[in-house]
């Protein structure tokens, strides 16, 4: 799988990266540590040398399982994780850190992100300059190679900018969920930032996979997705509909075709979680399939089915 530059920096990931939310276990259903070390180790083996977990996930169980999964292939592979909305401050900045590179079994973490902005979830506020000189010291250090956000609106992204080097934006975006297009997407451009696309498949949506009058236990995040609910989620099966006779021309999925379509925009990679292994490697797929400039405009037509109709609120779920 060829790699690419992250921002400006000297490292290089896949254009599908791993996604270890799931791994963590709180907030999913179903999630077994055997499956999720099974399904990593697979993502890698088929060329997905990058994965992105979080402290918050479960508490460090993502990061801790994505070290089983591989750590000895640690010099192959580019690591990427993020500090949480209630840790912005100096000190619980360098903490979070130490914690991971623990959980992690690893002393760098190449990518290390601000998860939510200063004040989400009712966390204290803190200045981002305070956060970003943490940030700064530990890649002085060398416990970090890169900084990035996450959930950040354009102007917090420039606000960061001036405290230093941001080399990546983690926005939600998908074919279904695209508010990044009309926002943060042309500073990215402008500033080559790399854009690392999470929940890249509408959190299963695109897979085509659920069916009118699916029910999510109440226990799984996916409850809670404004995507899945009402009119938003008819209009999803309306545009699968449209979707499938160009995966069948491409002999590929509907996920593997969001994906392509996904990583054919500008300076965008996707973060793409997994169960089992099968679904790691169809991901891996997606790398593989060249969309032409017609089929590309074909499948945007068809995304604004959904996104045409949403509102500008930028979180996907009701939380």
């Amino acid at each position: 799988m060829e790699k690419r530059r992250l921002g400006t920096s000297d490292i290089y990931i896949t254009p599908i990266l791993m996604g270890a939310w799931q791994a963590g276990k709180a907030m999913w259903t179903g999630i077994e540590d055997v499956d999720s070390i099974k399904t990593i180790r697979a993502a890698f083996e088929a060329g997905i040398t990058t994965v992105d977990t979080a402290e918050v996930y479960g508490q460090g169980h993502s990061e801790q399982i994505v070290a089983a999964a591989l750590s000895d292939v640690r010099h192959r592979v580019e690591y990427a994780s993020k500090v949480f909305a209630n840790h912005l401050k100096y000190d619980l900045v360098i903490e979070a850190c130490d914690r991971s590179l623990k959980n992690l079994q690893t002393d760098y973490i190449d990518l290390y992100q601000i998860h939510w902005p200063s004040g989400s979830f009712n966390s204290e506020i803190v200045p981002i300059e305070q956060t970003m000189l943490a940030l700064n010291q530990l890649k002085q250090q060398g416990k970090i190679r890169s900084i990035g956000v996450s959930n950040f609106n354009r102007d917090q992204l420039a606000a960061a900018s001036q405290y230093g080097r941001i080399d990546s934006l983690q926005p939600p975006y998908s074919l279904f969920w695209r508010q990044v297009e009309k926002d943060a997407m042309a500073y990215c451009i402008e500033n080559n930032i790399s854009i690392l696309a999470y929940s890249p498949l509408a959190q299963g949506l695109l897979t085509g996979k659920f069916a009118p009058g699916h029910q999510f236990d109440p226990a799984d995040n996916r409850a809670k997705n404004r995507l899945f609910q009402g009119e938003n989620f008819q209009r999803a099966q309306q545009a699968l509909e449209k979707l499938r006779p160009i995966a069948a021309r491409h002999d590929c999925t509907l996920a593997q075709l969001a994906l392509a379509w996904l990583i054919a925009q500008p300076q965008t990679s996707a973060i793409a979680g997994a169960r089992y292994p099968e679904q790691a490697q169809d991901n891996a797929g997606a790398a593989q399939i060249q969309l032409s400039g017609e089929e590309l405009a074909q499948i945007d037509v068809i995304g604004r089915i959904v996104t045409d109709h949403l509102d500008e609120n930028p979180v996907m779920w009701k939380w």
